[in-house]
């Protein structure tokens, strides 16, 4: 017979001030099963929690509903409650009353009879619950990281510095990502690379970390503790090993009119080439679409200039597998394309630039030596305009644009016009915005001194249209606070271009089962209490790939992703999940279409004999499932056309009950 204890929580005034909890509790009292119920102001604390302890000995409760806030916040915590009164932990179940009905209805009348209901379904299914044991699972005590920016380079160093072993994959042929195409950094104007570099150097040759440069991770299966990662490593056609870094090759390769994207094709570089002086691996890389020998079988300079002999045309693709106890996503952003701003003529005028090709033209290292030269004719320009926010908070262009703020952009933008100014006094600087936006620390100090010390114009406002003339670009502006229109003769003009989720984000977060937004970032377990775990457990969160983020916000997320990892790896083993699939053998026929649906490979199939009624035997091919890689997404009791599979604390009984409990 089940004895089942309701609890009915006021969280404050976040579900009584919706929600008539008293009622609550008093209607559930009559419903079958029920012997004990009750409210509580803050079930969650300690005193409610001992009320829960209390009421479970004495009324010798078989099952608890505790109708409060959602089970993301709070379920562990009362399922740790009922195991220390005794009571199975899978024996308690949650009605969410808070997310559900008090946030969702402003009428007391309506949230509460909407909490009696969801408190009703709640206690069919816990009289139908059975008692489970959680098992264990061991853990590979190996992290991996996809992404080799400042992100991927700091949670990687982290994880390392603990004594675990870190893999970085890379997409392209050296790791730093967007920071080592950067000149300086805001709030301190620091040298990019002379933070970058160092750290790009200890992971290279800390003895906890390899690095795959030019991968990609093409397939992950697996759980928690025990991922099985598929690591693709493209040829480079240049034994790693070997190379020596020395460059002959790149200055020997005749075809010199390849668009190099790390200077934003700004400028061109060799067939074979190593992307900057500070790559990590310095290791040189062969284009296969611009190499002659690649494409056609002529030429071979590099390999006859080689000294090291580390050429090698024949190479391949190497696809790696290794396991993993977690992964942490660190992949970055682009900036979006400037094709659909055709009013900002990108695609008509060289002199028309992003802020990051600006980044290039004023970076030592970049197309015209650090000097700020115009694009088109490689003049000093002495009126430079900037235009914040294109493509950014473009809720009435969404079709083209992004509709959040990207949250970077008056920053480095007023970096810019301070640095011009700083080098180009000669140099008038505009820089139209809708907003400034500065939330960091001394961020808004930052941007006074570009106003105030020296004396960039700020104009409140959008630019029109830009118009190529001659040499100048004609700017059509709006001046809000003056209640102008502007007409300004620039010589080059840069927009401030909206950032995004780098585009292998999307096909990642399919293979890791991870949770994305609309657009394309990663999404949290919770924003508040897990900013850095995705729902997926064992996926963590490094960088721009969750959101717009600095470098500062970006170092701090790092290092709080690594401690997660690490928490996660100091464990010899993890405790599983009991709620899983399992088959009825008398109603499964062997269909497959379980197996074929299981995202994580926990199905497989044997032969068994049968006796049947009139004594003879018959083999039929049943599923079997494995409880220590099964995750209880429930995707296989969907897909079976028998009903043969059924989920362990969700079973079809249990979930049928609730649902008839609704519909009373």
């Amino acid at each position: 017979m089940q004895r089942i204890g309701v609890f009915v929580c006021w969280c404050g005034s976040n579900i009584a001030g919706t929600v008539d909890v008293k009622a609550v509790a008093e209607a559930l009292k009559s419903e079958p099963g029920v012997v004990f119920s009750t409210d509580y102001q803050y079930m969650c604390s300690q005193a409610g929690q001992n009320m829960i302890k209390d009421a479970i000995a004495e009324h010798k409760l078989t099952g608890i509903v505790i109708c409060s806030c959602s089970p993301r916040m709070h379920e562990a915590t009362f399922r740790k409650t009922a195991a220390a009164a005794g009571l199975n932990p899978y024996m308690v179940e949650i009605a969410n009353i808070r997310e559900q009905c008090s946030w969702v209805h402003k009428d007391m009348l309506t949230g509460t009879e909407k909490a009696v209901i969801l408190g009703k379904a709640a206690v069919a299914k816990v009289s139908l619950n059975a008692p489970l044991t959680p098992g264990e699972s061991p853990v590979t005590k190996r992290a991996l990281v996809i992404g080799g920016g400042i992100a991927g380079i700091q949670t990687a160093l982290d994880i390392a510095d603990a004594g675990f072993e870190v893999d970085i994959v890379e997409k392209k042929p050296t790791i730093g990502g967007k920071m080592a195409q950067l000149d300086k950094t805001f709030p301190t104007l620091d040298c990019a690379a002379c933070i970058l570099t160092p750290k790009m150097v200890d992971v290279a040759q800390h003895e906890k970390i390899r690095i795959f440069s030019y991968s990609e991770v093409t397939d992950v299966k697996g759980f928690v503790g025990n991922f099985d990662v598929t690591i693709q490593k493209h040829a480079r056609y240049v034994k790693e090993d070997v190379c020596t870094g020395c460059g002959d090759c790149t200055t020997k390769c005749p075809m010199k009119k390849v668009p190099n994207e790390f200077n934003l094709n700004m400028d061109n570089r060799s067939a074979i080439y190593i992307p900057f002086a500070q790559a990590v691996p310095k290791v040189a890389t062969i284009d296969p679409n611009a190499c002659n020998m690649l494409k056609n079988g002529k030429c071979g300079l590099c390999a006859k200039v080689c000294a090291a002999g580390a050429i090698d045309y024949t190479q391949k693709d190497e696809f790696i597998e290794e396991k993993y106890g977690a992964i942490v996503v660190a992949t970055g952003f682009n900036p979006i394309s400037m094709d659909k701003f055709d009013e900002f003529a990108y695609n008509q005028s060289k002199d028309v630039i992003t802020s990051l090709e600006f980044e290039r033209l004023t970076n030592a290292a970049g197309p015209t030596a650090g000097k700020l030269l115009r694009p088109s004719d490689l003049e000093h320009p002495h009126t430079i305009v900037f235009v914040q926010c294109v493509g950014s908070r473009c809720a009435s262009c969404a079709e083209k644009g992004k509709e959040y703020c990207s949250k970077i952009c008056c920053m480095y933008t007023a970096k810019h016009a301070m640095l011009t100014r700083d080098k180009y006094p000669d140099t008038d600087v505009y820089v139209f915005y809708i907003d400034v936006r500065t939330p960091g620390k001394n961020f808004d100090e930052f941007y006074r001194r570009a106003v105030e010390e020296y004396g960039v114009h700020y104009i409140k406002g959008m630019v029109g249209k830009v118009t190529p003339e001659g040499k100048k670009l004609k700017v059509q502006a709006s001046d809000l606070l003056g209640n102008r229109q502007l007409h300004i003769d620039a010589d080059l003009v840069v927009l401030a271009a909206a950032i995004e989720p780098d585009k292998s984000a999307r096909p990642l977060a399919t293979k890791l089962t991870a949770s994305m937004d609309t657009n394309d970032f990663f999404t949290e377990a919770h924003p508040k209490l897990r900013p850095v775990e995705s729902p997926t457990a064992g996926v963590f969160l490094s960088g721009t790939c969750q959101g717009p983020k600095d470098i500062p916000e970006t170092v701090s997320q790092a290092g709080a992703a690594a401690s997660k990892v690490i928490g996660l790896l100091a464990k010899d083993k993890l405790t599983t999940n009991p709620c899983v699939a399992s088959s009825n053998e008398m109603m499964c026929n062997g269909c497959s279409s379980c197996a074929n649906v299981c995202p994580y490979g926990a199905i497989t199939y044997e032969d068994k004999e049968f006796r049947m009624p009139d004594r003879t035997t018959q083999v039929r091919r049943i599923a079997k499932v494995n409880p220590a890689v099964c995750q209880g997404c429930g995707a296989c009791t969907v897909a079976c056309p028998s009903g043969a599979m059924d989920l362990r604390g969700f079973a079809t009984s249990q979930i049928m009950a609730e649902v008839d409990a609704i519909c009373k």
